[in-house]
């Protein structure tokens, strides 16, 4: 559950990207060239967070839906 909750800021930092790979082709110079390492850092950034997210859920790490509910509401048990 926790990969597929990181797909969610993945895809935003994906578009934040390619908005920036695409302004950057409408400059000249030293801008264009930054626009290029930034893009290219913000598409490492996005790819970080499924990454992370596949560790979360393969390691055990990620809290179950139902582990979570209880633990809001302590004297309901099942």
């Amino acid at each position: 559950m926790c990969f597929f909750f990181s797909l969610i800021p993945a895809t935003i930092w994906v578009a934040l990207g390619y908005f920036i790979l695409f302004s950057s082709t409408k400059t000249q110079g030293a801008v264009q060239k930054f626009g290029y390492i930034l893009a290219f850092w913000v598409f490492i950034i996005a790819a970080f967070f499924p990454l992370v997210g596949a560790y979360v859920t393969l390691a055990g790490l990620c809290p179950s839906l139902g582990t979570m509910i209880q633990s809001m509401h302590p004297g309901v048990r099942p």
